[in-house]
């Protein structure tokens, strides 16, 4: 298994990464995972959203943490160790990408969290940053989606709002992997006109 998870982080692609990250705070990887993983996440997510599983993801933290649906329409479900052979397969595949992170950018990450989200129809995230202002453990924003045969015109893109940039589309294809840097990166959803899943996750440090 630890074969498969090098083989996904490839030299080229370590340095394209980290490239990526260092000068634009973003990056984007177009083929990550292996396909048949990807299909069996995206099994896994849309059997878990038909069986009721996933809940409406909220906004803010503690006292404040409300379900905004004018604000975030996704439906989220995180992902455990153990919880199925697929989710293990990605995760292994994650903490091989935290150790080279960490190895290249010295950024000091000491875990992942990850969970599924299904936007259905017309749902979105308006813009927004990953880190909270209490809370800045979080540091490397990662999305891979799960989408099979997307089209462009189909919407859902991620925008990405680079400071001093123009902003930057993505489509959500399947087994795309897009980082960027948490306290940064401001970014949306955009609403799509059929059922759009992913995998969002964060590349946390220890706290202070």
């Amino acid at each position: 298994m630890f074969s498969e998870s090098s083989e996904c982080l490839s030299e080229a692609l370590r340095l394209h990464m980290t490239d990526s990250l260092t000068e634009h705070g973003w990056s984007q990887q177009n083929i990550f995972l292996p396909a048949d993983l990807t299909l069996e996440l995206a099994a896994e997510c849309r059997a878990l959203a038909l069986g009721g599983a996933l809940h409406r993801a909220a906004v803010g933290r503690g006292e404040a943490q409300a379900v905004r649906s004018d604000i975030r329409g996704d439906r989220i479900l995180w992902l455990k160790a153990g919880q199925s052979p697929a989710c293990d397969r990605y995760l292994l595949i994650m903490e091989t990408l935290r150790l080279m992170l960490n190895r290249t950018l010295f950024l000091g990450l000491d875990e992942y969290e990850s969970h599924f989200a299904c936007y259905a129809p017309g749902a979105s995230y308006q813009p927004h940053l990953d880190r909270f202002r209490d809370d800045d453990s979080r540091t490397v924003s990662v999305v891979i989606y799960l989408n099979q045969d997307w089209l462009p015109e189909q919407g859902g893109a991620l925008r990405l709002h680079p400071a001093g940039q123009p902003s930057a589309d993505i489509t959500p294809l399947g087994s795309r992997l897009v980082l960027f840097l948490s306290a940064d990166m401001l970014h949306e959803v955009l609403p799509a006109t059929r059922d759009r899943i992913s995998l969002a996750g964060w590349f946390r440090q220890r706290p202070a």
